[in-house]
């Protein structure tokens, strides 16, 4: 069966170079078009991975305003599409105002076959890489509330929030700030049989002591100054649904006792009531504290922690989830990007190193964060590592032992580049450069071999 041949689009207006690109890269449909209306033309109809623009088209060959008229109308129609600039040799000012704008590569005249072929190679690769990364968030996206992770530590959480979910037992998430607790906990909710119920949150450590308890239990009218009317508190309000308590080690010692009480009876009383009111809600908990610490100090009753934790789940910090920064920052940009109006846009190469190489102690709301901001302030479509702000990358402790190093950085490779192919094994292997035997073999060693 012969394999169809990528389209790539040639836009020169002259003859004699329009027919030595197309024999230079007969590996590919070489379209042509000589001038921006029929360039236009041809976007339109063939939706080309990759085209090459010179830069001088006519009505001025010389002059290099249409050329970029053209680049902006071609990123404007397709934004996905890679547009690889043709300038004069000497001409590196366009070629920079080129990439600015949206270009993702440049050659100039006159140009070496061998080369230009690796660009061009390199484009439709950088355009396959962006596809797959967006089917990957969609299935992601579906697999669990709208975790997207292609980490196997995460991908166990999510197995075990599935699980879980069932139950109505009492969840206890930790980790550190940022990681996705209350996503986690959204999650348990909709993997629940309260799923049409009310998911109920509130934040331990963002509400003052003085008021926690009446937003948790609620009050009666009269039962202090302001209090007008009779109000349900959060627990009440989640009645025959979930309750999530984020920061659940900030929870003053006098709330702990009055939240065992409950978790005992199931009944609560108002502030300044005598009723006692029945409450069926699952409690599903989260800490980036270490609670056995607190137990220690004296600050967190080790009663209420068992409580608490009849089922504990610890979800991994982002720099122990390989290859989910990148994934999470492809997705932030198409999110943000959506948001702000912005088109399409998207990471270069080395910004993906850059995201890649970070350290994130502020986990995935650190990442988030910073995406929009490149968002909204990045000129042009593509966001580049300058546009990220981070800092350079920590350098990493060596293990002493070096066969361990380099299984550990191998394993990591292996899953970084099965999350970018979306779990494509040729593709994975091409992106690592080895022999799909030898991704076999790796997969085996590993442990990373899907399960049947």
């Amino acid at each position: 069966m012969t394999e169809t041949r990528r389209t790539l689009l040639v836009v020169e207006d002259d003859p004699a170079l329009q027919t030595q690109m197309k024999w230079a890269f007969d590996a590919y449909d070489v379209a042509v078009a000589s001038d921006r209306e029929e360039a236009i033309a041809q976007v339109r109809r063939l939706e080309p991975a990759v085209v090459t623009l010179d830069l001088g088209l006519p009505p001025e060959a010389g002059n290099v305003t249409e050329g970029f008229r053209a680049l902006e109308n071609i990123l404007e129609l397709a934004p996905e599409t890679k547009v690889i600039v043709v300038t004069g040799q000497h001409d590196s000012a366009n070629a920079r105002r080129a990439v600015a704008l949206g270009a993702c590569d440049f050659f100039a005249k006159p140009y070496d076959p061998a080369i230009v072929s690796l660009i061009i190679d390199r484009a439709f690769r950088m355009h396959d890489l962006q596809v797959e990364n967006r089917r990957l968030q969609a299935a992601r996206g579906e697999d669990l509330s709208g975790i997207i992770t292609g980490a196997p530590e995460m991908l166990d959480v999510c197995r075990m929030i599935d699980r879980v979910g069932a139950s109505n037992a009492t969840t206890l998430l930790l980790g550190e700030s940022g990681t996705g607790k209350e996503l986690l906990a959204r999650a348990l909710h909709q993997a629940s049989t309260r799923r049409d119920r009310r998911f109920v949150a509130i934040n331990c450590a963002a509400i003052p002591d003085t008021l926690l308890e009446s937003e948790l239990f609620g009050y009666e009218k009269g039962a202090f100054t302001g209090a007008n009317k009779q109000t349900p508190g959060r627990i009440e309000s989640a009645n025959h649904g979930t309750l999530f308590l984020d920061e659940i080690g900030d929870l003053p010692l006098p709330l702990q006792a009055k939240l065992l009480r409950f978790l005992q009876e199931r009944t609560i009383e108002r502030l300044g009531g005598r009723d006692e009111i029945p409450v069926d809600v699952r409690i599903v908990s989260a800490t980036h504290q270490n609670l056995r610490d607190r137990i220690a100090k004296g600050v967190f009753r080790e009663d209420l922690f068992y409580r608490l934790a009849e089922i504990v789940v610890t979800v991994p910090a982002l720099r122990d989830r390989a290859g989910d920064a990148a994934l999470l920052a492809h997705a932030f940009v198409r999110r943000f990007a959506d948001e702000q109006k912005r088109g399409r846009m998207n990471l270069s190469d080395e910004a993906v190193v850059a995201i890649e190489r970070h350290r994130w102690p502020g986990n995935v709301r650190e990442l988030e964060n910073v995406i929009k901001r490149a968002v909204i302030l990045t000129d042009g479509p593509t966001i580049k590592a300058r546009d990220l702000g981070l800092e350079g990358a920590a350098s990493e402790e060596v293990p002493l032992n070096l066969r361990e190093a380099r299984e550990s950085a191998e394993r990591r490779e292996v899953v970084r580049a099965l999350a970018r192919v979306n779990g494509n094994l040729s593709k994975a292997a091409d992106l690592l450069g080895v022999s799909r035997p030898t991704l076999y073999d790796l997969l085996n060693r590993f442990g990373l071999r899907k399960q049947d």
